[in-house]
């Protein structure tokens, strides 16, 4: 089985866009793949051509070596752009050697220590009431989690969508106020059973977060993600003096070497992997066994489409040190005609299929029809002086478009 072509299917789609791969081969097997950061996908494209040229004539099967050589083969390590390139690479990689053996990559990865994986969905809605209201109706579906973001301080969530050209306000000490309140009224809706957790998205600094944490501390998060901007992992440090809440982070650090800090020192209680940017399945697992010598659970980032879904649970069913799984919507709800076979989903948890390989179908033919470019732009946010501080990660983009569905 020798690598001959990676073909790139850049869409936009179900109010969203994505960037899959096929890997394919002399055999006439396809192994599936997804890039992390589908607004940089025009860039991304670029990284897998350049990629493509070294791989053609490889065996998948040799996955650590392939990984090494787009890894450390150009010199300079990586960034986001070649990690993500890397990262869908690998992960079709991974989906051929199980299919070529007809085995599901979970139990080519170690097999099943659970049977199932809980997760936690996308919460929404313009305003309190409505977020509200969305949490009780997915607690009501059985998920076991609700999860929301740290609420924005301008007149767009209540009415319009932000633009990069037309930025929204996100004010730090307004919004910590904000969002307590929310986040009593949600508790106050679903009990405490229900765990719930909040992703800053990177958008505070370490003073709000610390005034934000005590704030919390009464309604018992499950988790605060991503609290601060990721380009120091040393933050984590001051962070980790001053709460006792619980952190996640790590959805935008690309390589092992980024969470090296915060799992050597203990500095965050779960791992935010994001598969599909962190170098894929050889990377990930490789994180993920390391925080496990030190208690830390993984949480994986998946805040895409149904492969890196299919990626996320098949890791987390064949490791013992799993968190909670990111699931935004109920697999097999969106984009079916693409992906006509999905993981399965039932009552907050989800798990793979017993077929081969990342266990789902993707038709290519489907896929096609959604072309698009990808040279866009993520929202933007300011403070109100005018401070650009933020700009919003890919998966808020998703994010809304479904609070606009809601309505």
């Amino acid at each position: 089985m020798k690598i001959t072509e990676i073909k790139k299917y850049p869409l936009s789609h179900d109010g969203r866009i994505s960037l899959y791969i096929e890997v394919c081969t002399d055999n006439g097997l396809k192994g599936l793949g997804e890039v992390g950061v589908p607004n940089m996908g025009k860039t991304v494209i670029s990284a897998l051509e350049h990629l493509e040229k070294r791989l053609i004539g490889e065996d998948p099967w040799d996955s650590e070596k392939l990984w090494q050589i787009m890894f450390r083969g150009n010199f300079f390590p990586p960034g986001v752009i070649y990690s993500s390139a890397i990262a869908a690479i690998d992960i079709a990689l991974w989906d051929l050697k199980a299919k070529s053996v007809d085995m599901p990559l979970y139990k080519l990865l170690g097999g099943a220590v659970r049977e199932k994986v809980v997760c936690y969905p996308h919460n929404f809605g313009r305003g309190t009431d409505a977020l509200v209201e969305n949490c009780k109706k997915t607690t009501d579906e059985g998920w076991k989690f609700v999860r929301f973001g740290l609420l924005e301080t301008h007149d767009a969530v209540k009415t319009d969508q932000t633009t990069y050209k037309n930025p929204g306000i996100l004010e730090p000490t307004e919004s910590v106020k904000l969002t307590t309140e929310q986040f009593a009224k949600i508790r106050d809706a679903v009990g405490d059973d229900i765990n719930i957790c909040l992703d800053v998205h990177t958008r505070l600094d370490t003073a709000h977060v610390i005034d934000l944490c005590k704030r919390l501390e009464e309604f018992n998060p499950f988790f605060i993600e991503d609290p601060l901007r990721s380009e120091s992992p040393h933050a984590y440090r001051n962070l980790s003096k001053h709460t006792s809440l619980p952190i996640a982070a790590g959805e935008q650090w690309s390589s092992k070497w980024q969470f090296r800090q915060v799992i050597e020192e203990d500095l965050i209680n779960y791992a935010r992997i994001d598969f599909c940017i962190a170098g894929g399945i050889t990377e990930s697992k490789k994180i993920t066994n390391w925080a496990e010598t030190h208690y830390i659970d993984i949480v994986p980032h998946n805040p895409l489409g149904a492969i890196s879904a299919a990626a996320c649970v098949s890791l987390c069913m064949s490791s013992t040190n799993v968190g909670v799984q990111e699931m935004p919507k109920r697999p097999g709800t969106i984009a079916n005609d693409i992906f006509p076979v999905q993981i399965s989903w039932e009552d907050g948890y989800a798990w793979c299929n017993d077929l081969p390989g990342l266990g789902i179908e993707f038709d290519s033919e489907a896929a096609e029809k959604y072309h698009a470019t990808l040279d866009g732009f993520p929202p933007f946010l300011t403070r109100n002086a005018v401070s650009y501080t933020h700009l919003r990660a890919h998966e808020t983009v998703l994010d809304l478009v479904c609070r606009l569905l809601l309505e």
